[in-house]
């Protein structure tokens, strides 16, 4: 770690509650590191899937990453730590790789929205661990 700047954790936050755990540890982390947080919340282009309407929906568009940023903000106490919110299109583990370079710590909850309720871990906290150019820390809620 270079000691000239400060501790950065980034963290992943999808609106799951292990997501929100991971959130809630990484400003934990920050504050006993003196550091800075960095959230980060991925999202896709939808599918052409339309309401009664005629609007296209769909909660991994760039407005419900944003929404389910502001919601977990708002679940997390922050006070006294430098937390930045970064909403990144495409896939979860790419954008959340690039992000956690030059990163010290990259968090994750232990399984996302997506995914099988069977897995142990999920596929994105599992590519996370495999390919992250810092250490991660996987949090269960």
């Amino acid at each position: 770690m270079d000691h000239a700047r400060s501790f950065l954790v980034v963290v992943g936050v999808d609106g799951s509650p292990e997501s929100i755990a991971a959130l809630r540890w990484a400003v934990d982390e920050a504050r006993l590191r003196h550091g800075r947080v960095l959230l980060v919340t991925s999202w896709s282009y939808p599918p052409r899937t339309a309401d009664v309407d005629g609007e296209y929906i769909d909660d991994r568009s760039e407005r419900g990453a944003e929404r389910i940023q502001a919601i977990a903000l708002d679940a997390v106490p922050s006070e006294g730590v430098d937390v930045t919110g970064h909403v990144l299109q495409g896939p979860s583990a790419s954008v959340l790789l690039d992000a956690a370079s030059g990163a010290d710590l990259l968090i994750v909850g232990s399984r996302g929205l997506g995914g099988f309720s069977g897995l142990l871990l999920g596929s994105v906290s599992s590519q996370l661990v495999h390919h992250a150019p810092c250490p991660v820390l996987i949090v269960r809620s």
